[in-house]
């Protein structure tokens, strides 16, 4: 059940992400982006020694930010 939850936060971060953005991908790449990104996030969190639960304020910041570097970098270079 974790994992279902944890890809729905996932998916619902690529979108927010996606609206701060500006991104004009799909709304299924903002979506993926957003799932890699929570990971990314809490894996570049973790590291620094923040840890948050994915449904929690914090939890959700970091998705939101790995998203965001996530659907930045893909900008970059998925052109």
């Amino acid at each position: 059940m974790g994992l279902i939850i944890g890809l729905a936060v996932g998916a619902l971060c690529g979108w927010i992400a996606g609206e701060i953005m500006n991104s004009r991908g799909t709304w299924l790449r903002n979506m993926i982006l957003g799932v890699c990104g929570s990971f990314v996030g809490n894996l570049l969190a973790g590291f620094l020694g923040i840890s948050a639960k994915t449904l929690s304020i914090g939890g959700i910041a970091i998705s939101v930010a790995g998203s965001c570097l996530c659907i930045w970098l893909a900008k970059k270079y998925l052109k």
